[in-house]
C-alpha cells in the first residue's frame, strides 16, 4: 500500500504559513520572557550551591579558670552517674568515638555505634525502666541455651494428629 499524499499547492502553503507563524510566536515569546527565565534559572542554580561561610581565625586561647580540686571518690562507678534529667547512663568515650568514624553506608559510624550500644544490657544503659515493656527482659541476664532432649518416636507421635486423620501410619509417611 502506498501512502496517499493529499498535498496540493494550497495545502502546502497553509502548512508553510502555520510553521512560520509558530516560529514567529516562539521568537516573540523568547524576546519578551527569555531574560526572566534565564534570571530564574540562575537564581535556582545559585540556591543549589552550598553556602560558603567565612572562615574564622582562631583567637589566642584564653587560659581556663582554675578548677577547684575535688575529693576523689572511692567508687569508680560514681563517675558514670548521669544527671537527674537523663534516663540513660552516659556513653563510654570509646563507644561515642564510633559515631564519628566513617559513614553508615559502609557499616561504620552511626550504624556501628548503634549495634555496639545494642549489645549492652538494658540495665547498663538505663537508670531505671522507662516503660512497662522494659519489665519484660529486665535483669534476665544472658540467655541460656537449652538442648532438646527427645526421642525420635516421641517427635513422630507428636507430629501426626490424633483425631484419626492419620490413624494408619504408612512407612512412606514417616520422615526417618
Amino acid at each position: 500500500m502506498s501512502r496517499q499524499l493529499n498535498m496540493d499547492v494550497l495545502r502546502q502553503n497553509f502548512w508553510k504559513e502555520e510553521y512560520l507563524r509558530e516560529k514567529m510566536l516562539y521568537c516573540e515569546w523568547y524576546r519578551k520572557y527569555g531574560s526572566m527565565v534565564k534570571a530564574k534559572q540562575k537564581a535556582k542554580a545559585a540556591a543549589r550551591l552550598p553556602l560558603k561561610l567565612p572562615s574564622l581565625h582562631p583567637k589566642a586561647a584564653l587560659s581556663p579558670p582554675p578548677v577547684p580540686k575535688a575529693i576523689p571518690s572511692k567508687d569508680p562507678s560514681l563517675g558514670l552517674k548521669a544527671p537527674i534529667q537523663s534516663e540513660m547512663y552516659p556513653v563510654l568515650p570509646a563507644t561515642r568515638a564510633l559515631l564519628y568514624d566513617g559513614i553508615s553506608h559502609d557499616l561504620q559510624g552511626r550504624y556501628r555505634y548503634l549495634n555496639t550500644r545494642k549489645l549492652d544490657l538494658p540495665e547498663k544503659r538505663y537508670l531505671f525502666p522507662i516503660t512497662t515493656n522494659f519489665m519484660y527482659g529486665w535483669q534476665l541476664g544472658p540467655p541460656e541455651k537449652q538442648e532438646l532432649v527427645s526421642s525420635k518416636m516421641c517427635r513422630i507421635e507428636s507430629f501426626f494428629r490424633k483425631n484419626g486423620v492419620f490413624a494408619l501410619l504408612d512407612s512412606r509417611d514417616l520422615a526417618l
